[in-house]
């Protein structure tokens, strides 16, 4: 394997975020709960992951032995690892909600109430709490108590539906696409409420967040089409239903290239390039209406001539000719390209494991107050001592958590 092109970046455990200052209790499992702490951690707040003996869900997710997930969407976060079952337990996360100002937690519907942690509870030792409930189907309803995986949401949501072609099955999304947008949603939901709090004098309050809601309001205006027309939309692989030209297509080289010609004079330009200005005024090909309908005649024109090309030939070609185009890359040519290196989509990262590791840096950019990469993923109860010592819990008393099993020894201990 060639030698890292990215960006060395070291941890920066002295920057202070926007959001220094906020104490979040993470006591959800697996993608969405980490997507949402990992964005709110990465501007400076302070999140405890509370993790079962076992450890987060997301470790167990390895590649050749090695928890990549964990080691980046547990970034800037602290472990305590608590035995739940364990009213002691409990009674420790009722003491560090005192100091806290956001509580996530992904159980079925219920779970909470059964352990004593319901928001009601929470809310009456903080007013102030904000809770964020994780599930898949939502506190309430028909589904409440069904198992709230991402592939059934997909699915259910419709996604699936209109993904793939149309003569093969529905396609589910190749990655976690259901958490990741829950996530995003429960990060930008959690400092809502949490400006409700600080500005506006306001109480703390619960959050509903299933996975089902943020997926389906992003998928467009299906319901609605469908009212209007009485039919649905149709698997079109990757072209549109909106707009013609708009395909993936095959190169020379075996790879491929994205064209989107959406508007009226991206079309004429392109008709133009590829030495076909006749197009333009073709009955079949002269409106994005008329395009559309002959999608598959137009995309066998654009295709013979991508395909006599290699990737970087098309690319260089149709930028020169200001016509919208991209290459469609693997993972092994984003870590050669020279945009995702210079401005650290993706930069290396000092690792125990893997000497470094490739991570997505802070997302969003903020000009002002930037976020940070300041901790790496912690190694499970790496923080149980200075944490439990905040509560009043000394070394003695810690001594006992750990032999009764509340409480799982840190690695120093073994």
């Amino acid at each position: 394997m060639a030698a890292s092109k990215l960006h060395q970046r070291d941890y920066r455990p002295e920057m202070r975020g926007t959001l220094d200052g906020v104490r979040i209790l993470d006591l959800s499992r697996l993608f969405a709960g980490n997507v949402l702490t990992q964005m709110l951690g990465d501007f400076g707040a302070d999140v405890i992951k509370v993790e079962p003996p076992e450890g987060d869900t997301l470790r167990a997710w390895k590649t050749e032995g090695v928890s990549t997930h964990w080691k980046i969407y547990a970034r800037n976060k602290k472990s305590l690892c608590l035995d739940l079952r364990n009213p002691q337990a409990t009674d420790i996360v009722r003491a560090l909600v005192l100091s806290s100002d956001m509580f996530i937690e992904s159980f079925r519907p219920g779970v909470l109430e059964k352990m004593g942690l319901g928001p009601e509870k929470l809310l009456e030792i903080n007013p102030k709490l904000v809770i964020i409930r994780i599930s898949g189907w939502g506190q309430e309803g028909p589904y409440s108590q069904r198992p709230g995986f991402g592939t059934v949401v997909e699915g259910i949501s419709g996604f699936a539906a209109i993904n793939g072609f149309e003569d093969r099955e529905p396609v589910l999304p190749p990655m976690y696409l259901a958490d990741g947008i829950a996530g995003i949603y429960g990060a930008s939901a959690a400092m809502i409420a949490l400006r409700e709090v600080e500005l506006k004098g306001g109480q703390g309050q619960v959050i509903d967040l299933p996975l089902l809601d943020p997926l389906f309001s992003i998928l467009g205006p299906q319901s609605a089409n469908y009212r209007l027309t009485g039919k649905l939309k149709p698997r079109t692989g990757s072209r549109s239903t909106n707009s013609a030209p708009r395909n993936a297509y095959r190169c020379k080289d075996g790879r491929y290239v994205s064209l989107s010609a959406s508007i009226q004079k991206m079309a004429e330009r392109l008709f133009r390039s590829i030495g076909r200005p006749d197009l333009i005024d073709d009955p079949k090909f002269r409106t994005n209406a008329d395009r559309v309908r002959n999608a598959e005649e137009l995309d066998a024109i654009i295709g013979a001539f991508i395909v006599a090309r290699t990737q970087a030939e098309n690319v260089a070609f149709f930028e020169a000719a200001e016509v919208t185009i991209g290459p469609i890359y693997d993972t092994s040519q984003i870590l050669e390209d020279p945009h995702f290196i210079e401005r650290e989509v993706v930069s290396d990262y000092p690792d125990a494991d893997m000497g470094t590791l490739p991570m997505h840096h802070v997302v969003p950019r903020l000009g002002g107050t930037p976020g940070a990469i300041r901790t790496p993923a912690p190694e499970l109860g790496e923080h149980n001592r200075s944490l439990l010592a905040e509560i009043g819990i000394d070394d003695a008393r810690y001594a006992q958590l750990v032999a009764s099993g509340v409480v799982r020894g840190d690695a120093a201990e073994g």
